[in-house]
């Protein structure tokens, strides 16, 4: 037995759709001007910090000493304009470089910018290099580096290590090769074929399986972000590579080269380092 299906019900139907079609059909066109209009004018601010760490989620132990607000930048804000001739203060204090201090990125922003001059978490004194006359201590926790002579702190620097899953190693360890303008064998300036620039590396460790750990002049993003190695600020270089800043101001790498490798000048050239500094890795890397 069948049954006939009148025709202004097969009409109704169809209506209903046709006008779903037309309905879906709008949606995906404005989705599409939407687009659009966002590669003509631009990502809205913040877009792009969504994908990295924000240096507001990253917690370090002194963090509690100093009374901070997050704070987003902004088109047209730098560390520069925000923050006048305590840029650098603030730079150490979130562990970040000029050029990944963008719009969109959130700092912690002192209220008190007092409280970071001359930032920085490494103890003023430390016992156990009390008879060295050149010792590093590094603080994976604090994402910071600490120069010592007989004992007492002569210049720190902020750092970026290990990534997760790439972690640096920690223990002791001694210098035992240097060279100002090292590049890595296995990774490259992105989007290019020129080897990643490792000027003023320091060698540290070799690891069972070969892979060699420095510490060197490289990006410091304001987390951890390394395949391992140890980074520290190295605005030459970027200037050179990447075309910004303008005027370089933080060489954190250089500084810790040439005191390390004082009296010896330095050639450019790679060479073994017979005694140099000890090296003490504590702490663990924090995560964002």
């Amino acid at each position: 037995m069948t049954s006939v299906i009148p025709e202004q019900v097969l009409y109704s139907i169809g209506f209903r759709k046709f006008r779903m079609w037309i309905i879906q059909y709008q949606s995906c066109a404005f989705l599409f001007l939407f687009l659009i209009l966002l590669l003509i004018i631009g990502y809205p601010e913040g877009a792009w910090a969504k994908r990295v760490p924000s240096p507001c989620k990253i917690k370090y132990p002194s963090d509690a000493n100093v009374e901070w607000e997050c704070r987003r930048l902004r088109k047209g804000e730098t560390l520069e304009n925000l923050f006048g001739d305590r840029w650098i203060d603030v730079a150490r204090f979130n562990r970040i470089d000029r050029r990944h201090a963008y719009p969109g990125v959130s700092i912690k922003a002192p209220k008190r910018l007092e409280e970071i001059e001359n930032f920085t978490p490494m103890p003023e004194y430390y016992e156990p290099a009390e008879s060295e006359a050149k010792f590093i201590l590094i603080d994976l926790s604090e994402q910071f580096l600490g120069a010592y002579e007989y004992g007492r702190l002569v210049f720190s620097v902020p750092v970026a290590t290990g990534e997760k899953g790439n972690e640096t190693p920690s223990g002791e360890f001694r210098i035992t090769a240097f060279n100002s303008r090292h590049k890595s064998s296995l990774y490259f300036i992105e989007k290019t074929d020129t080897p990643y620039p490792m000027h003023y590396g320091l060698r540290f460790h070799i690891s069972k399986s070969g892979v060699a750990y420095w510490i060197h002049g490289r990006d410091i993003p304001g987390y951890p972000a390394s395949h391992g190695c140890i980074g520290l600020y190295d605005e030459e270089m970027q200037k050179k590579y990447y075309k910004y800043p303008k005027d370089p101001a933080l060489e954190d790498a250089k500084t810790l080269f040439e005191w390390v490798i004082s009296p010896l000048k330095d050639d450019k050239k790679f060479h073994l380092l017979k005694d140099g500094p000890k090296l003490k890795i504590i702490g663990h890397a924090p995560e964002g």
